[in-house]
Parts: C-alpha cells; sequence; structure tokens
C-alpha cells in the first residue's frame, strides 16, 4: 500500500509505518554500542538523496556550550565577541543566531548589553531548562526562541528520567505547548538523537510537533544533537549513526521543513566538522557551532571551521568577513587567556608557517605552493616561515622577508652573506644540542648586531 506524499508529491510507504514503540525496556543498539569495545559502524547500503538547501547557516553556542567547559565569560567579553561575530555574520547574516545562558544576573545583562547593539544578526536566542520558572524568564527578556532539551534516546528516556517513551511524548510535548502558550519559538534540542531510535521514537515524536505546529501555526525547530560524537558521514551507513540517515528521516518521513532542521556535532571521535557539512548537504538548514570548538569534552563543531566549508560548497563568502576569526583569535588569547593549539586550522600561531626548508624556498618561488589560499588577504595572516636545522638558505632569507620588523632587508636573496651567516650560526646551535626553533627575538638580535658589526 503506497499513499501520495504532499511534500514530494510521489508515492511513498505510508508515514504511518513509523509508529512509536513504547518498550518496557531501553533499546541500547549494543550491536553498535558494546561500551567495552570501540562503538561500531554498521552498513545497509540505503542511500538518501543529497538535498542541500539554497540557503544555509551557521548558529553560535558560543555563550551556552562553550561555557560548559571553561570559566564563564564576563559580561564584557560576552559583548565584546558578540560584536566581532556580528562583524564576521556579514550583511547576510550568515552566523544566523547566538544562543544565551538566562540563569545568572551576568547572563541577562550580556543579553540586555549585546540587544542593545541593535544587531540583526546575529540573533539572540536562549536555551533554558524544561519549566515554567524559565519560560517565564525568557518571555520576561522578550526573547523570541528558545532551545528546550527533549532527549530522545532511551539512554536517557529509561535512565536518567525513569520513564517510558510514551511518558516522555507525553511530556516533552507539555513543555513545547507551555512555551507556545507564551509566544515564545520552541527550539526542540533531540539530545543524543544518534544513539535513539530514529523509526520507533524519533519520527513519531517530531511528527507530533510538527502536528502541533500546524494546529498552533507556530514553528517548532528541532536541533538534532549528535551528544557523543557517535555520527558518520559515510554512504550506506546505517542510523542511528548516519547523518544523512537521520536529516532524510526528519524531513521525509517526519515533515519537518529543511528550514527548521538544525546540526549540534561534538567531536569526540574526530568528525564534527564532516558530520556538520554532511548535515548540510542532505538538508539541514544550519549547523550549531563554538568558536574554536570549545564546548563539552572534546568541544562543538568550530565555528571558524564551518565559515570555511561554507565557503567552499558555496563558492563564494556571501558577505562574511574572515580577517575577524583572526581578530577572535588574538581576543581569546590575549584577553580571555585561552590558549589556541599552535597547530590549529586557520587560527593557530603555527597553523600557516613551514619549518622545512624545502616548503620554504617553495614560497620564495612561488607562495600558492605551499600556502593553503591567501592568508593574508583572508585571515590577515601572512604565511610565516620558523628557523630551525631544517630551514636552510631559503628559510632564512624568507622569514626575513616576511618579518615585518626588518623591512628594511625586504627583497633579500637567499644567497646573501647575511643569510649565510644566519644558517652557519643555527646550525651551531643545533649541533651544540639545541632542540627547539629558534625565536624571532633571537633571530631579530643576531641580525641586528650583525647589521651594527658593518
Amino acid at each position: 500500500m503506497f499513499e501520495l506524499n504532499k511534500r514530494t508529491n510521489l508515492l511513498t510507504s505510508p508515514e504511518k509505518n513509523h509508529l512509536l514503540e513504547d518498550r518496557a525496556e531501553a533499546n541500547m543498539f549494543r550491536e553498535f554500542f558494546p561500551y567495552d569495545e570501540i562503538p561500531r559502524v554498521a552498513f545497509n547500503d540505503v542511500h538518501v538523496p543529497m538535498t542541500m538547501q539554497e540557503k544555509i547557516y551557521i548558529t553560535d553556542t558560543t555563550f551556552r556550550d562553550g561555557q560548559q567547559s571553561r570559566a564563564p565569560y564576563t559580561t564584557e567579553q560576552i559583548v565584546d565577541i558578540y560584536k566581532m561575530l556580528h562583524r564576521l555574520s556579514g550583511p547576510n547574516g550568515i552566523v544566523q543566531q547566538s544562543e544565551f545562558f538566562l540563569y545568572s544576573e551576568k547572563d541577562r545583562q550580556a543579553v540586555y548589553k549585546c540587544r542593545e547593539l541593535g544587531y540583526e544578526f546575529p540573533q539572540i536566542t536562549s536555551w533554558i531548562r524544561a519549566s515554567e520558572k524559565d519560560f517565564q524568564l525568557v518571555k520576561d527578556m522578550e526573547i523570541n526562541e528558545t532551545g528546550i532539551l527533549v532527549s530522545c534516546s532511551d539512554y536517557h528516556i529509561f535512565h536518567k528520567l525513569h520513564m517510558k517513551r510514551s511518558e516522555a511524548i507525553e511530556h516533552y510535548t507539555k513543555i513545547v505547548k507551555q512555551c507556545i502558550d507564551k509566544g515564545i519559538i520552541p527550539r526542540c534540542h533531540f539530545e543524543d538523537i544518534t544513539r535513539a531510535d530514529i523509526y520507533k521514537f524519533v519520527v513519531p515524536f517530531a511528527r507530533e510537533l510538527m502536528r502541533i505546529s500546524e494546529e498552533t501555526k507556530m514553528p517548532i525547530k528541532i536541533r538534532a544533537c549528535d551528544t557523543m560524537g557517535y555520527g558518520v558521514s559515510y554512504p550506506g551507513a546505517m542510523i542511528p549513526r548516519s547523518v544523512p540517515g537521520i536529516m532524510y528521516a526528519l524531513h521525509q518521513y517526519a515533515g519537518v521543513p529543511h528550514e527548521w532542521i538544525e546540526w549540534h556535532g561534538h567531536n569526540d571521535f574526530y568528525r564534527a566538522v564532516a558530520n556538520s557539512t554532511t548535515a548540510w548537504l542532505y538538508g539541514c538548514n544550519s549547523v550549531n557551532c563554538s568558536l574554536f570548538g570549545i564546548g563539552e569534552r572534546t568541544g562543538n563543531t568550530p565555528l571558524e571551521a564551518m565559515v570555511m566549508e561554507y565557503a567552499q560548497l558555496k563558492g563564494t563568502l556571501d558577505g562574511m568577513d574572515t580577517t575577524v576569526i583572526t581578530e577572535l583569535a588574538e581576543y581569546f588569547e590575549n584577553v580571555i587567556g585561552e590558549k589556541i593549539p599552535e597547530r590549529t586550522p586557520f587560527v593557530g600561531k603555527n597553523f600557516n608557517v613551514t619549518r622545512a626548508g624545502i616548503h620554504a624556498d617553495g614560497l620564495l618561488k612561488n607562495e600558492e605552493i605551499y600556502n593553503i589560499f591567501d592568508t593574508e588577504k583572508l585571515l590577515n595572516r601572512p604565511v610565516r616561515v620558523s628557523i630551525s636545522n631544517t630551514s636552510g638558505l631559503a628559510g632564512i632569507a624568507h622569514w626575513i622577508n616576511s618579518n615585518p620588523d626588518c623591512s628594511e632587508l625586504k627583497g633579500i636573496d637567499k644567497n646573501d652573506p647575511l643569510c649565510i651567516s644566519i644558517k652557519d650560526w643555527v646550525d651551531t646551535q643545533y649541533e651544540d644540542g639545541r632542540t627547539t626553533v629558534m625565536s624571532d627575538e633571537e633571530l631579530e638580535e643576531y641580525i641586528n648586531h650583525y647589521l651594527a658589526q658593518k
């Protein structure tokens, strides 16, 4: 038996095939998650179509999930970061939303001060506990949208909430209706979706939310949360771990409009960026990120990474100002005191620094040979080399030519006597047992001494 799907105008299996299964015991999907072994990825070779939307967005959780793994930001720091997110977002508001805690006076003051700036983007949203008191707080602060935690795996339903599946849905829908009654758009955070029963809980629950939405004429957004980082992007992988499968199920079987679907990933298995990009490719409207990936445990999807993914997929930055990424990194390190690992893409101290002499020689001949893009133009980060025993004359010449403090020597050739003198000195350092790279200060001091002797 088939029926006409009103969204696709195609004959499909009726949605009522995906009914709630009100189990007596939790389904822990032990075939995927044995716990005393590494989780498994299984394949059934079911492929779903890519359906990337014309408009896709980034949302920010720096002030929510990003504050759950470090010391809280001050109100002033939140405002400063929010201003930079606005500039990064650009005139088209690609960084569309930023979510805030509301529990402390500091958090609420940050919301007030950010709102006073009058920015359209990022839109200010909140994250609250599912309680009447918290809803009233959102209403009092005149915030139009809030996230609500609705855990959807049996790990949470049975072992944290101590409910049956039907009881969880009844509890969640009651909360959602309370939110709507106060005129607030609910964003339901489907926690732990990559360990959930997609067809026998997630789809029936999401379909019920869509029924409530149609009845109340209020959007109900769904954030698919890969809470433990189990999601995979592999074609033909089985749910619940398949990101394409989850996106397809939410839209095709539960009827959630693409523009109401959001992905929130964690990096426990190094897949946060790949999974977020895959969610976009398979119909998700927004991916939720935090700056530099700072978040619970291994962190969230890095926001700056998704800016670059956006540009690669769309062929344009759509007005985003990527030089702000460097400003944010400097702010985090110099003002907040957050140490960014030196090799972190786009923002680490050494992300576009080479130590290999043969690479430095290539950089001198043509920067594009060993630089990923024009990092000086796009990130205000000119390509650099560090000097060690492997840098060679080419590396030393490039270091001098790219160092703004050596501007009077710009254009120096690798065979210049100064470069040869520096190389001899560096080689002696390492022959005597040195193991660390030469610092900029050491090299500048040597150059100043050399020039003074001439």
